[in-house]
């Protein structure tokens, strides 16, 4: 039991160490004049679809850690769940967020921290992005191979 909490917990967090730095580095490459609308924090549709995909990408590795050190697929649905469930939540707030946090005037330049406190997504990215990412944790586990259990004859 111990080995799948451990495989759920590393997973989640490879996740977030994998989103965290491409992010980052995705920031660079783009710079805030491609990330962000001119004079918002509203992120472009450029950002929108290379973060889908670097999300997705960071699932399946997460899904596939899980697994590995789990030694049992089905503990990747745990995963997938508590993905979900997070992104969801996370993604509350964001979603009632007023016209004037919506509306807030980016400065010309925007350090990295700043960027990830104040950026803002459109609402359809904020509901797909942990559904992408349970898919992805499925679609992880499945690329570790696990000893299957033979057949109990009854």
């Amino acid at each position: 039991m111990a080995r799948k909490i451990i495989g759920v917990v590393v997973g989640y967090i490879t996740i977030f160490v994998i989103v965290f730095v491409s992010f980052t580095i995705l920031y660079m490459i783009l710079g805030h004049d491609g990330t962000f609308e001119a004079g918002s924090y509203q992120v472009t549709t450029t950002w929108i679809i290379i973060s889908f995909i670097l999300g997705l990408v960071a699932a399946i590795l997460g899904g596939f850690v899980c697994v590995l050190i789990a030694k049992d697929r089905k503990t990747a649905y745990w995963l997938a769940g508590l993905v979900l469930v997070l992104g969801i939540a996370l993604a509350i707030p964001a979603l009632g967020e007023t016209n004037e946090e919506l509306n807030k005037v980016r400065e010309e330049t925007a350090g990295n921290m700043e960027a990830m406190e104040n950026a803002k997504q459109p609402p359809i990215s904020l509901i797909f992005n942990p559904i992408i990412g349970a898919v992805g944790v499925i679609a992880g586990s499945r690329l570790k191979k696990t000893k299957q259990q033979p057949l109990q004859s009854a």
